[in-house]
């Protein structure tokens, strides 16, 4: 998590001292029990904060309806099921950048991302150069997705909200099963890691001195991602609401269960005195006759079902309507409808991916910054600016209504506007100069089929006939 403070107080940010080190990883230690449950309900493990899972999912007797996992996922099947398109501002090169996104599967890492995001409500990707496989010295751009357990961006705290640097813990392990830490330090041009017996830095405590590299990025290579303002996941609000569903699914099990054991009394009926009244071990008991009031029934306690499942739809549907998930195990849900209400259906989740692409986008344009730093170091003229980023909700559409629109559109709107429309067009300007050599190359064939020369081309049948010389001198 950022942890604010005041720009004065953090000191040398190329070189912070262990004391602001030390506060900042005091107070990001608070925020992990959060997310660490958070991330639990995701894994199927629920708990309260500060608390153990009891054991594992499938040796526990309660009833887990992994709700919280179905709503991240498909968060980021919806997100960022459709990857994420880069377009360079006019008479601007970002080759280099799509390039290098491209060799970092930049789509399995906005994955990767985007379920931290959903999960826990903030996320870091963290910028770093590798060696380049098949060779010794040449380094390429990589991005890592890091947990926001592991990992502090420290920032200043005016209303900007200024990179100083960045901190990242991680506990390790020698050969000798010695464990001891190793915290890096992030500034805006070094990368500095120290080695200590504790997470907390002391002068006492470092087993060697530390290791420090120019990193070149020109900045912190750290840019944090929110999932909103408040740094929420997804399902963080409806915690209640899970363990609620799954209490009553655990009961309805547990009622049937009972049921099965249930107790028997019986009426008028009296124990025999004598062995022999016993048939392989058994006790048989002779029933009076029925002027005595000789009856037998069982003690149960059962549900009204149908009252039990009207609250479980009653639950789970305050659930889809807060998440704003939809449910699609709902009959209602699809059906033989158009995409237009599919649309309505859908509306409040366009409306929270509306919120959450905005916050997404925040730190794209902060991603695409720091490669075009590292790059131009490395040799290429590149500028950024202006990139228009765009999402593509993975959702439901009827494609043959947007073509129909498309053609319809074409005398009041340019058709590389309303290319746009479709979402697997990524850049409609390519794909319309693909449509124009289309139509070249058929009028072409077209001129052929009806024997019409083009004008390039050459045939003997254009020129006249040459004459002959002793025909000329005979005259």
């Amino acid at each position: 998590m950022a942890i604010a403070i005041d720009r004065e107080l953090a000191g040398d940010i190329n070189n912070p001292s262990f004391d602001v080190i030390n506060y900042c990883i005091e107070e990001h230690e608070k925020e992990i029990p959060r997310l660490q449950m958070l991330f639990d309900y995701y894994e199927g493990n629920p708990h309260k904060i500060n608390e153990e899972p009891k054991d594992l999912p499938h040796d526990r007797d309660e009833v887990f309806v992994n709700n919280a996992k179905y709503v991240t996922d498909m968060m980021v099947g919806f997100t960022v099921g459709a990857p994420i398109s880069y377009t360079a501002a006019n008479d601007k090169d970002i080759s280099p950048v799509l390039e290098a996104l491209d060799t970092m599967r930049i789509k399995k890492h906005d994955k990767e991302l985007e379920k931290g995001l959903s999960a826990m409500g903030v996320g870091y990707e963290l910028h770093y150069l590798a060696i380049k496989p098949g060779t010794t010295n040449e380094t390429i751009p990589k991005i890592a997705w890091i947990d926001p357990r592991g990992m502090i961006l420290v920032v200043d705290d005016t209303v900007e909200k200024n990179k100083l640097f960045a901190i990242r813990p991680l506990e390790k392990e020698d050969l000798k099963r010695t464990k001891f830490w190793e915290v890096t330090i992030f500034t805006s041009k070094w990368q500095i890691t120290y080695f200590s017996k504790n997470k907390k830095l002391d002068k006492s405590t470092m087993l060697k001195e530390p290791k420090v590299r120019e990193h070149f990025y020109q900045d912190v290579p750290v840019t944090e991602f929110r999932n909103n303002e408040e740094k929420q996941g997804d399902y963080e609000q409806q915690l209640s609401q899970i363990d609620k569903y799954n209490l009553l699914q655990t009961d309805r099990i547990k009622d049937k269960e009972n049921f099965i054991k249930a107790i028997m009394i019986l009426y008028g009926f009296t124990l025999p005195d004598e062995a022999d009244k016993s048939v392989d071990g058994n006790v048989v008991l002779e029933a009076p006759s029925k002027d005595l009031g000789a009856n037998a029934e069982y003690v149960t306690n059962t549900f009204q079902e149908s009252e039990v499942q009207t609250l479980a739809d009653s639950l789970l549907g305050d659930f889809h309507k807060t998440t704003y998930v939809p449910n699609l195990n709902d009959e209602q849900f699809a059906g033989n409808i158009s995409g237009e209400a599919m649309k309505y259906k859908l509306f409040g989740l366009l409306l929270i991916l509306s919120i959450k692409i905005g916050y997404l986008e925040d730190g794209i344009i902060e991603r695409l910054r720091l490669l075009q730093n590292i790059l131009t170091v490395k040799g290429h003229n590149i500028d950024v600016e202006g990139t228009t980023i765009k999402f593509k909700p993975n959702l439901p559409i009827d494609r043959s209504n947007i073509i129909q629109q498309i053609r319809d559109s074409q005398e009041f709107i340019p058709l590389l506007i309303s290319l746009g429309w479709l979402d697997d067009i990524d850049d409609p300007k390519s794909v319309l100069e693909m449509l124009e050599e289309q139509k070249e190359k058929n009028l072409t064939m077209q001129a052929k089929a009806l024997g019409i020369q083009s004008d390039d081309s050459h045939s003997d049948l254009d020129e006249p006939p040459e004459e002959d010389d002793d025909d000329q001198s005979n005259i």
